[in-house]
C-alpha cells in the first residue's frame, strides 16, 4: 500500500512540474495584444473618413514581427510596421475603409505574426455609409451657387 500511495505522490509531483513547465513556453517569445478588437465608426458620411487604428503592444520578452495583414475584401486596406515591435513597446496598425461603399460595414482584417499567444490574430471595423448626397443646389463655373 506504501508503494501505490509514493507511486501516485511521484507522478502528481511530475504532473505538476510538468504543467509549470508548458505554462513557462507560452509566456516565452513575443505577445500581441489589442487595446481593442473592433472599431465601430457608427454612421459615416458617404466619401468620409474611413480611416482608423488598432493598437497593440508587444507583452512578450522577444521582438514582435507582423508578417501579413489582410483585409477581407478589397474596399478594406490595413497597413501595419514593418521593423519588429520590441518587447514593451506600442505600435498600431492602420486600417482604411472605401466609404464610396454605402450600407452596412462589417469587415475584418486578419493578422499573422510570430506571437506566441495568438499568431493569428482578427480585428474588425463595423459601421454603416450613409447614402451618396444626391445634388442640392444648381452650382456655376466658379463652384459658388448659381443666383436665382
Amino acid at each position: 500500500m506504501k508503494k501505490v500511495l509514493l507511486s501516485l505522490a511521484v507522478m502528481f509531483v511530475t504532473v505538476l512540474g510538468t504543467n509549470k513547465v508548458v505554462a513557462q513556453e507560452v509566456t516565452n517569445g513575443a505577445q500581441i495584444k489589442f487595446a481593442k478588437d473592433i472599431h465601430d465608426y457608427g454612421n459615416v458620411e458617404y466619401g468620409g473618413n474611413g480611416q482608423c487604428t488598432f493598437e497593440f503592444t508587444n507583452t512578450g520578452n522577444a521582438p514582435l514581427i507582423i508578417s501579413n495583414a489582410k483585409g477581407s475584401c478589397g474596399c478594406t486596406v490595413p497597413s501595419w510596421p514593418k521593423e519588429p515591435v520590441a518587447p514593451g513597446a506600442t505600435a498600431s496598425l492602420s486600417v482604411k475603409y472605401d466609404t464610396k461603399r454605402p450600407g452596412a460595414i462589417n469587415k475584418s482584417v486578419t493578422i499573422t505574426s510570430n506571437a506566441s499567444n495568438s499568431p493569428t490574430k482578427v480585428v474588425r471595423i463595423k459601421g454603416t455609409v450613409k447614402p451618396k448626397p444626391t445634388s442640392g443646389a444648381p452650382v456655376n463655373n466658379t463652384g459658388a451657387p448659381a443666383n436665382k
